[in-house]
């Protein structure tokens, strides 16, 4: 019976070897790309912004902060004012712009820890951690007005693109959908009464 030699074990040994580097190798690859999809999924496609799944998220770990540690935190629904009417007079290659240009302004005049996001249509959420409502709703005041003084430039046309928000702040007992609804009543309320007003 033929006995196996040193080199025929040598030579098993670096093919293991390799094979173990080419796995490693395909590993590494595989979670780099399991990465970029983990982050493609909570990307909104149209804006530079996280979406509804990735806010929503966020929002379910602020709410078990509040419960837990009194910490303070509210919640902002934002609704594009006209976003129908830019569409239909523009095209909506005018109302994409549109919504680009409000993520763009929402999210220059926030805190870096704060989340924007566009939470679906011409709808955005912001999460403001550590801001109490009084806080939060001067903020808002102060979002509408950067968008009013950051029209947006549409060739020879310069539209000027109105917000309705609502805020609700994180209340110890709220769940993410008590306090999302809130918000977004809140928001339709907003945007009700500007409608009354005209």
């Amino acid at each position: 019976m033929p006995g196996l030699g040193e080199g025929s074990l040598q030579d098993k040994f670096t093919r293991l070897v390799d094979e173990n580097r080419e796995l490693r190798n395909e590993l590494a690859a595989l979670r780099l790309r399991l990465d970029v999809v983990e982050r493609l999924a909570d990307m909104d496609t149209l804006t530079p912004l996280p979406n509804r799944r990735c806010f929503v998220r966020q929002v379910e770990r602020v709410v078990s902060q509040v419960a837990r540690y009194g910490e303070v935190a509210t919640v902002v629904f934002v609704d594009v004012d006209g976003l129908k009417s830019i569409n239909d007079h523009h095209g909506h290659s005018a109302g994409d712009a549109a919504l680009i240009h409000v993520a763009s302004v929402l999210r220059s005049e926030v805190r870096a820890g704060d989340l924007v996001a566009r939470i679906g249509g011409d709808e955005f959420g912001l999460l403001l951690d550590h801001l109490d409502e009084v806080s939060a709703t001067a903020k808002a005041v102060a979002l509408m007005a950067a968008l009013q003084a950051s029209p947006l430039e549409l060739g020879q046309v310069s539209l000027t693109i109105g917000l309705s928000m609502g805020l609700a702040m994180v209340k110890p007992e709220d769940t993410v959908e008590t306090l999302l609804a809130r918000a977004d009543g809140r928001m339709y309320a907003a945007k009700a009464a500007q409608r009354s007003e005209r």
